[in-house]
């Protein structure tokens, strides 16, 4: 495996301090997409930008556009099933954060072979990142650190990959996303190293003086409808059998309807969850393939019990989260939220997109919609998670 080293919302203003900004370009046209972000983020302490950008765009072009007018700034980021802007969600547009570097240290690494990551290569990786991030003397490491991670969302990787970055991550939180293509389900890019790429992930340590805290959490609860994995395609994500029977037959009947009627829509409000130490980690159903089996989006094993799960209000449970996290860390400077594209999905069914955009705006959440979520090491479905950025400075310790 080759890993790759790199060598309130307002616009850019030098003669004003403001530790992120935030910027999104609707046009289609990648030059004017890349210079819509340029004259919104560009300042003397640009220190680094985060960025999610749907598939639509023409992708060489988007990259070469925004390495040329960012001017060598670190661009990192990811191909989306939607994006969250400052006006809520958007789709077929592009979204954009930029750090401060007074108040954060950014730094990335790009591994390339997503099957053939090892623990001490992670460790090397790691290691070189939180070096970097302790010779910008922002702050100390220990509590003023996370890990980001955009990993191709098709890849059927990130099981292994999540846990070997765990380990070597230790104590540091961490949390991310599976890019996503717009829900076509065909190609999915990261972005890294000055270009988009396939088959990869993006590794993306931040250390700040200000407060945050990584969090996931999701709307569903259990039912007492349960499946047995009883034939099972691990490595392509693949149940062949429920209870012995074929996948999308014992499925369908679970959920009261006929095999041809399986779609997004039924996945999203059916989904399935094992259940570890009283947490139900959503396992969600990707498709329906020709011989009935059913294809994941997580890693799903033969023998595990799978719990049916019913739907909770979806904009109350995110509601009640944040402002759990609002009480310990007060207003937040910005959410990065990494949101299942399952979740839109029920949203928009369910006819409360503008109630959805206007909670995202009221707690200033910015990122996108995935095909997978990561937090800790664990890969999750039909979650929100992310990290909410604080208005308090910490002050310096020793380094």
């Amino acid at each position: 495996m080759d890993i790759e080293l790199p060598t309130p919302y307002v616009t850019a203003n030098p003669d004003r301090h403001e530790a992120v900004l935030v910027a999104h370009s609707g046009s289609r046209d990648p030059d004017m997409a890349a210079q819509d972000l340029a004259s919104r983020l560009l300042h003397p302490c640009l220190g680094g930008v985060l960025f999610f950008c749907s598939a639509e765009y023409d992708l060489e072009a988007l990259g070469q556009a925004m390495e040329q007018h960012f001017g060598g700034v670190t661009l990192c980021g990811c191909t989306t099933a939607g994006e969250i802007t400052d006006a809520g969600y958007g789709r077929g547009g592009i979204t954009a954060i930029g750090f401060d570097q007074r108040d954060f240290a950014l730094d990335h690494a790009l591994l390339d072979d997503l099957d053939q990551v090892s623990l001490l290569a992670a460790q090397q990786l790691t290691d070189g990142l939180l070096e970097r991030c302790r010779q910008a003397g922002i702050a100390p490491i220990k509590g003023h650190t996370f890990a980001l991670t955009l990993l191709d969302g098709l890849s059927a990787s990130e099981e292994r990959v999540l846990a070997t970055l765990n380990a070597a991550l230790g104590s540091i939180p961490h949390f991310g996303g599976s890019a996503g293509d717009d829900n076509r389900l065909s190609g999915t890019h990261v972005y890294g190293n000055g270009r988009f790429r396939t088959g990869a992930a993006v590794v993306i340590m931040i250390n700040t003086t200000l407060d945050f805290e990584v969090f996931t959490t999701h709307h569903l609860r259990p039912l007492d409808d349960k499946l047995v994995v009883t034939a099972a395609d691990r490595e392509h994500r693949r149940v062949i059998e429920l209870n012995a029977e074929p996948a999308a037959e014992e499925y369908a009947r679970l959920v009261g309807c006929r095999v041809d009627e399986l779609d997004e829509e039924t996945f999203a409000r059916h989904p399935l969850a094992v259940r570890l130490h009283d947490h139900a980690y959503v396992r969600s159903i990707q498709r329906v393939n020709e011989d009935l089996s059913l294809s994941f989006y997580c890693a799903v094993e033969n023998g595990i019990v799978l719990t049916a799960m019913r739907a909770a209000p979806i904009l109350d449970d995110l509601r009640a989260a944040l402002d759990e996290i609002r009480e310990r860390l007060g207003p937040p400077r910005l959410v990065i939220g990494c949101d299942c594209f399952l979740r839109r999905l029920e949203i928009e069914a369910d006819g409360i997109s503008d109630a959805a955009s206007a909670l995202l705006r009221d707690y200033r959440v910015v990122g996108f919609n995935t095909y997978g979520e990561q937090c800790n090491g664990m890969h999750l479905n039909q979650t929100f998670t992310g990290v909410v950025i604080g208005q308090l400075r910490r002050s310096n310790g020793s380094r």
